[in-house]
This record gives C-alpha cells, sequence and structure tokens, in this order.
C-alpha cells in the first residue's frame, strides 16, 4: 500500500509523470523543411554579363552610326545619287534626287528601329522572356543586309566610308553576344526564369507567431 501512495504523490508534488521505463519523443523541430521556397536574388552567370556587355557595345555603335549618318545626310545624298544613277541610266536629276531621299531614309529608319528593337530585347532578355533570343537573331539578320546596302549605296565618299566598317563592327558585335547567350550556364539561367531557395526560418514570429 505504501508503494502504490508514494507514487502518484510524487507526481503531484514534482509535477511532472514518473518514468515507466518508456523512450521519452524528441522535441518536434521549430524548422519546417517543407516551407514554400521564396524567390531568390541571384547574380546571373558570367555568360550573361560578357553577353549583355557586347549588347551594349553593339547597341551604343549603332546609335552613334544613325547619329553620325544623320549629320552627313546633305553631302551623302549627291553621292547617293550618282551611285542610283550609275546603276539606271536615262533618268532626270530630280528622279535621281527623290531616289537617293528614299535610299537614305529607308537606311536611317531601319537602322533606328534595329538599335531600338535591340534595347528592348535586352532587357527582356535579361529579364529572361521566351524566345527572345530568335527575335535578336532577326536583328542580326536585318544588320547583315542593311551592312551590304551600306556598301553599295551609302557609304561611299570621305565621311560615309566609314559607315562600312562601324556596321561590321556593329554585327561582330551582336554575333558575339549571340554567341555567349546560347552557352549552356546561360540557357539554364534563361530556362529558369526564377532563383528559388527554401526558407530556413524558425516557424512563426517572436511576437505569437502573427
Amino acid at each position: 500500500m505504501s508503494t502504490d501512495m508514494d507514487g502518484p504523490s510524487s507526481t503531484a508534488a514534482t509535477g511532472r509523470p514518473a518514468l515507466t521505463g518508456r523512450t521519452v519523443p524528441e522535441r518536434p523541430l521549430v524548422v519546417r523543411p517543407t516551407t514554400a521556397p521564396i524567390i531568390a536574388n541571384v547574380p546571373p552567370p558570367a555568360s550573361i554579363r560578357v553577353s549583355q556587355f557586347f549588347w551594349i557595345l553593339a547597341i551604343a555603335i549603332g546609335g552613334f552610326v544613325a547619329v553620325y549618318s544623320f549629320i552627313i545626310r546633305s553631302d551623302q545624298l549627291p553621292l547617293i545619287a550618282d551611285r542610283v544613277e550609275a546603276v539606271t541610266e536615262g533618268r532626270t536629276d530630280a528622279t535621281y534626287a527623290s531616289a537617293a531621299d528614299i535610299v537614305f531614309w529607308v537606311f536611317f529608319t531601319t537602322l533606328v528601329i534595329i538599335v531600338l528593337a535591340q534595347i528592348v530585347l535586352l532587357v527582356s532578355f535579361m529579364g529572361r522572356r521566351r524566345r527572345i533570343r530568335w527575335w535578336q537573331f532577326a536583328t542580326w539578320m536585318l544588320s547583315l543586309c542593311l551592312l551590304l546596302v551600306s556598301r553599295e549605296l551609302v557609304a561611299v565618299g570621305d565621311r560615309g566610308e566609314v559607315l562600312f566598317p562601324l556596321l561590321a563592327l556593329l554585327c561582330g558585335l551582336v554575333a558575339i553576344a549571340l554567341l555567349f547567350s546560347v552557352l549552356p550556364k546561360a540557357i539554364t539561367w534563361s530556362a529558369r526564369q526564377y532563383d528559388l531557395r527554401p526558407v530556413s526560418g524558425p516557424v512563426g514570429g517572436s511576437d505569437g507567431g502573427f
């Protein structure tokens, strides 16, 4: 009887259950391993940074060529008219002047569109939009066509002959930028779209879970 009475009384006195040979359960974790991941600010790989650098150089070259060609347009128009006359003879001077205006403004407008499109596409590329590389490749193809046209019609004369090497440099920079953008790490970075990391903090806060 004394033994039976001692057990409950000791439990009531200490406030803790008496050990009966069973193993004590482990304390529950204060970290929830299945917490949803959050978006992490992870810098892009080196190939993306290099591609971005060459895109910026190409855009700067394209902008310079557009501004420079607009400045020298008064000197280039008579030379363009002479090139047009060499192709088709027997026309009036007014016809050749109008053709020269059309050739120059088509060249200038196309170049401006290429530069603006490359700016927008670069922003989309860094934002990991899908299929942006195909549009960037299209601007490179259009730049090549502009390069060929400029060699025959626009990049003439003492002040205009510099246009061709600048446009060739533009096409080369775009080609290098595209090459770095299709490297394996760059492709993986673009396909992932978001960088996620798991939450490893404690459940709830110090203010009771609010």
